[in-house]
């Protein structure tokens, strides 16, 4: 019965010592990912926007509230990947004019390392997409080099740059920021008086030109952003090249109560790894050790004379 004991004793520690790595190394990437079954909503303001309003036929001022609605689409996801529908809401506020722009994105991405996945009806505004780069977010384990990440407005991915360390709430983070160029992003018509185009009546068309910068306040071990900042720049071009008109001008920020359930989130997901990667994994090492150490000791007592 002794030799039995003892052989168990050292096969659980064993099994143990040989379950810590495997856990701190492979299991832990498997098992924390983004969730196919998302569901958030964002809240972002932009103080003193300028648009032009279809409504109003001219460029209006307004402080704008947008909204951003995040499902996951479960059917769609499997092992490697999620699949996430978007739709963002921007009302003007201080001109009582809601949904002044309503935009739809369907997005596919690696849910372990976040890069974009052409699959699944991927699209911008119903209008097929090319994903490339970072979609959503950062992969886990941020470093502090640059990536490219998706960039919905221009449907194009950019280069984003780690800039500096910070800390949002107290959460050590990275920040990281995007320029995108001037990018044609639709040509439609307009009336060319309102335009102020000469020489001509009717409608004209005319190119959206879009620029921004965009800043990330990235969690570093989740890859999770925690704040996001965006200006945005866009013009109306005829099609001499001649800037006619803004069509928007903004800088938006996330609110303060976004940023807090984002900085929650991550925390939660931050503490989760760790536990998973280092706690967890030194607990088994510890135990499998102990375990071990008393069946041997156990294995060297002499038997009793029977």
């Amino acid at each position: 019965m002794g030799r039995i004991s003892t052989l168990v004793l050292i096969g659980f520690g064993a099994f143990f010592i040989a379950l810590a790595p495997l856990l701190k190394f492979w299991a832990a990437g498997q098992i924390v990912s983004a969730p196919a079954a998302q569901f958030g909503i964002l809240r972002l303001e932009a103080k003193g926007a300028q648009y032009f309003s279809l409504q109003d036929l001219k460029v209006l001022t307004g402080d704008l509230d947008i909204i951003v609605t995040t499902r996951g689409d479960v059917k769609d996801a499997n092992s490697q990947r999620v699949v996430w529908d978007e739709a963002t809401v921007v009302n003007d506020v201080t001109n009582k004019r809601p949904q002044i722009d309503i935009s739809e994105r369907r997005s596919a991405f690696d849910r372990y390392t976040g890069l974009g996945v052409n699959c699944c009806g991927s699209s911008i505004k119903k209008a097929p997409v090319t994903l490339e780069g970072q979609i959503y977010k950062f992969p886990f384990d941020v470093e502090k080099k640059t990536y490219k990440v998706f960039n919905s407005t221009a449907g194009k991915a950019f280069d984003t740059k780690f800039v500096r360390e910070d800390k949002v709430n107290g959460l050590p983070v990275y920040v990281f920021e995007q320029t995108a160029p001037p990018t044609k992003t639709e040509t439609r018509t307009a009336p060319a008086n309102v335009l102020g185009v000469t020489g001509t009546t009717g409608d004209v068309q005319v190119d959206r030109w879009y620029d921004g910068k965009t800043t990330y306040w990235v969690e570093p071990v989740t890859g999770s952003p925690v704040r996001q900042e965006m200006q945005r720049h866009e013009v109306l071009k005829t099609q001499d090249g001649i800037e006619r008109s803004v069509a928007f001008a903004a800088t938006a920020k996330m609110t303060e109560k976004t940023v807090d359930d984002l900085v929650k989130t991550a925390q939660e997901g931050k503490n989760t790894i760790n536990l998973l990667r280092n706690i967890i994994p030194l607990v088994l090492l510890i135990v499998g050790v102990v375990l071990v150490l008393a069946g041997a000791v156990l294995g060297r007592r002499p038997r009793a004379a029977g």
